[in-house]
């Protein structure tokens, strides 16, 4: 009857004299047989289950009695008020007289919903995390998880992916150095984790194409210096100065891994000079040619040099020896331009085929030929082309299409465009996808009007660039 009960009847005896549980039991049962009808008599309700057990507790003290009275109750609401009603009738217990008052009628259900309260409470608090991800953050932590999945161990170093396999690895200094790295396509590098060069390491060397590309200070000063001694470099590389490998975007990643200097034309003694040799290379455009690359057509099986190393281009990502009947795989003509941290190219595990190689060429020899903001700008906008043009950090093209198509453009292209470029509307929705992309700038024919415009998203119109 406990389970199904839904109000219990507080009830208070008093009686003058000595009573027990049994006697006021016998009272409630004689005294109401028949005072409420066959329909609501207690003891049909009881037999029907309708009304529990009589629970009495009761003791005396100084000739009195006095005690509390409980009847569980599954009637409705009016039928249970009436029942607790016909308890005050009785005015004898046993031989003495007595009062009975109803204190309370207690909604059990009512108990249960507080708990219910009192428990959805603590499992509100303990069972769910209050931390709403915003899109940006999603994407984010999509893109760190794929990155930290790419990286791997090599000989207890973080390395990526193909350092095991690859015919050419870069060197650098720490794990963020790696994962930056990966984050731009390039899963050949290596870590020394510090200035004491790793015997792996150098070992390593001794057998690959090495390009030591490392952080922009006297850190990456020592840790060459070192690394010179103990392993074999072919090729150096710095960050711009002051910064780190691990702080660089990917249009200067390419940069410096595009200016990469032979160790050999670098001074064999000195302090400190190592960056400005690099740097003074690169400024002059006199950087010594490896022999084997002089031209993006090498014959891939000309003879090994002296040094040991395997036949294969000079940069460090993209190196491998041509084998019949793969289409061959061949070099780039001058380490300073070579495309050896071309990401997209790692389709082949870091090896660029003639025709990658071709693209490579055609495109840094037109680097100092691509067109200006402004020159865009007129050829979208100005001429009213009806297209939208997705641009990357060097102004170079990476698609275009018409006006309408540009939301998906934006949307889904791989790598995201740096700058957008659109005869028509910078509308609410395009500057949204532009944030979420983290496209920088957006230039259009006439600026919309914004509920809410993203911080990080700068706007400007034609009228603006061209005047």
């Amino acid at each position: 009857m406990d389970d199904t009960a839904k109000y219990l009847i507080h009830a208070s005896i008093s009686a003058d004299g000595v009573v027990e549980r049994s006697d006021v039991v016998g009272a409630v049962f004689g005294q109401t047989e028949g005072l409420l009808g066959d329909e609501l008599d207690l003891r049909d309700l009881q037999q029907s289950s309708k009304v529990g057990r009589i629970d009495v507790q009761i003791d005396s003290e100084n000739g009195h009695s006095f005690g509390q009275m409980t009847i569980a109750s599954s009637l409705d609401k009016v039928e249970t008020a009436i029942l607790a009603a016909s308890l005050e009738t009785l005015t004898r217990v046993g031989p003495c007289q007595a009062v009975i008052e109803v204190t309370n009628i207690e909604d059990v259900r009512e108990a249960k919903r507080r708990m219910v309260v009192e428990r959805a409470k603590e499992l509100l608090s303990e069972s769910f995390d209050d931390t709403v991800m915003s899109s940006t953050e999603i994407l984010e932590a999509v893109k760190e998880s794929v990155r930290v999945e790419d990286i791997t161990e090599y000989k207890g170093l973080p390395a990526g992916p193909r350092v095991a396999d690859s015919d050419a690895i870069i060197v650098v200094e720490g794990r963020a150095d790696v994962l930056t790295l990966l984050r731009y396509g390039i899963k050949n590098a290596v870590a020394v984790e510090g200035t004491n060069v790793p015997d792996a390491v150098a070992g390593l060397t001794q057998e690959r194409t090495v390009t030591a590309f490392l952080d922009g200070d006297r850190g990456g000063e020592l840790i060459l210096r070192e690394l010179s001694q103990v392993g074999d470099v072919d090729y150096v590389a710095f960050a711009p100065d002051g910064r780190s490998v691990e702080d660089l975007d990917r249009a200067s990643v390419v940069r410096a891994l595009r200016n990469k200097v032979p160790l050999s034309s670098l001074p064999e003694d000195g302090d400190g000079d190592f960056r400005a040799a690099v740097a003074a290379a690169n400024g002059s455009g006199d950087v010594p040619t490896d022999p084997r690359t002089e031209s993006p057509t090498t014959d891939a099986s000309s003879t090994p040099p002296a040094d040991g190393h395997a036949n294969g281009p000079a940069d460090a990502v993209s190196e491998a020896p041509a084998e019949a009947g793969t289409g061959g795989t061949v070099t780039v003509g001058k380490p300073t331009e070579t495309a050896s941290t071309d990401a997209d190219a790692d389709a082949n595990g870091g090896v660029l085929t003639e025709s990658e190689v071709e693209a490579v060429a055609e495109a840094v020899e037109s680097t100092d030929q691509r067109p200006s903001l402004a020159d865009h700008v007129r050829e979208v906008i100005a001429d009213e082309s009806g297209m939208a043009r997705l641009l990357d950090d060097d102004l170079g093209i990476d698609d275009e299409v018409a006006v309408e198509k540009v939301y998906d453009a934006v949307e889904y292209a791989d790598p995201a465009p740096a700058l957008v470029v659109v005869d028509g509307e910078a509308s609410q929705k395009l500057v949204d996808i532009a944030a979420q992309r983290g496209v920088g700038h957006v230039v259009a024919r006439s600026a919309g009007e914004y509920v809410k415009k993203p911080v990080s998203v700068r706007v400007r119109t034609a009228d603006q660039l061209l005047d």
